[in-house]
């Protein structure tokens, strides 16, 4: 007992210390995908406000980069080209860019390091930067059962985050307790402020685009007979899990209705969704299809740009709701309590069954015929829309 009592008591004498130092030169590690890079955002803001001299740089991928390069809180981008290690005939060059970053995050002589993202390879980073405090969540805890406010989900998932993985905790100096699976994953990253002193004002998801970006976009919609003066509506029918995916009627049969209405309806999304969404315009004749034709950045001023968005569980929907934008997202197999449009549940559309939510990735994966999204009709999503932009 003794002993513990005095462990406490060094705890809470290191955690002042480190809520009382200043630090200078500040590496935020979140490489990962659009969703993740912005519920991170307010993680920056916070850094920003806690440290208004320090250098503040954000470890990301290129294709990431330009949703937070124009961040006024951010000082530089480190690029993690990680998708080039995949490429043919690209491998050597990846090898030789990796060694490069290494060199790039030693030099910068980083006294800070919150590594958001907790993977053996966001391990390595932390470790090779050299930094004297490294920040990280703790390690994986019990599954616990899910009972939230939004919705009744009480399951106990069977996958999904618990917390830092592939042993990246030893990496980290100091690490981030998990109290609770059951929440958010902003308020989650948020569990770093207790650490460092960072203010406890509500979460900022706020998105900076160039001018450049924003023209891009305009031209773009202008070249596909889109004018300014037409009202948008964005489509996003991709996602990276099958599990996540609304049917083609389903965003076809919205696609219809509003261009009926007189709106310009515009389908996004990566090179990967491109077959999607060409079966969704041969179903509603007549959208805009920019699949494969923005990048990250772009389709955020495409959404910005838009009346409302309506999209699966995606990068896309967080973009939408940082944005402030009238959205609609459509839910199956994830817990949109968890990973939803922040504080945003009545932008849900989901089947309460007692499957859902699974986690399940794979259709194969799936016994009941992917019921949770089938059972979703174009019309309860019209719907939804409608109550949605009728409120703002």
């Amino acid at each position: 007992m003794n002993r513990q009592i005095e462990n406490a008591r060094i705890k809470r004498a290191d955690v002042s210390e480190l809520q009382s130092t200043e630090f200078s030169r500040i590496l935020l590690i979140k490489p990962s995908a659009l969703g993740d890079v912005i519920h991170t955002i307010p993680v920056l803001v916070k850094l920003r406000a806690r440290y208004p001299s320090a250098r503040i740089d954000w470890l990301i991928t290129p294709e990431n980069a330009d949703i937070v390069r124009c961040h006024p809180a951010l000082s530089n981008v480190v690029l993690f080209a990680r998708r080039d290690f995949s490429k043919r005939g690209r491998r050597w060059r990846a090898t030789v860019a990796f060694r490069d970053l290494l060199k790039q995050i030693r030099r910068a002589k980083y006294d800070l390091i919150v590594d958001m993202h907790g993977q053996m390879r966001s391990a390595f980073f932390t470790l090779i930067s050299g930094a004297g405090v490294r920040i990280g969540f703790d390690r994986p805890i019990k599954r616990e059962l899910t009972v939230s406010a939004e919705h009744d989900l009480k399951n106990v998932p069977n996958h999904g985050w618990r917390g830092a993985r592939e042993g990246s905790w030893v990496a980290y100096t100091h690490r981030i307790p998990i109290p609770t699976l059951d929440v958010h994953a902003i308020d989650r990253y948020l569990w770093v402020a207790p650490l460092l002193g960072l203010d406890n004002n509500p979460p900022d998801l706020t998105i900076y685009l160039s001018p450049e970006t924003i023209r891009n976009v305009e031209r773009l919609l202008e070249r596909h007979g889109v004018p300014a003066s037409k009202p948008l509506i964005v489509l996003v029918p991709g996602t990276i899990w099958e599990t996540k995916h609304w049917t083609i009627e389903g965003f076809a049969g919205v696609a219809r209705q509003f261009l009926r209405e007189g709106f310009a309806v515009a389908l996004a999304g990566t090179k990967r969704d491109q077959e999607r969404c060409r079966q969704i315009a041969a179903a509603a004749r007549g959208v805009c299809d920019l699949s494969g034709k923005t990048t990250p950045a772009e389709l955020a001023a495409l959404i910005r740009r838009a009346e409302v968005a309506v999209t699966n569980d995606s990068g896309s929907m967080h973009v939408a709701a940082s944005l402030g934008k009238p959205m609609v997202s459509v839910f199956g197999p994830t817990n949109p309590v968890h990973i939803g449009p922040y504080e945003r549940p009545e932008s849900v559309v989901r089947i309460d069954l007692p499957c859902s939510p699974c986690n399940y990735r794979r259709l194969s994966q799936c016994p009941f015929d992917h019921a949770c999204m089938k059972q979703v009709t174009s019309e309860m999503v019209v719907e939804r829309v409608r109550k949605i932009a009728m409120a703002k």
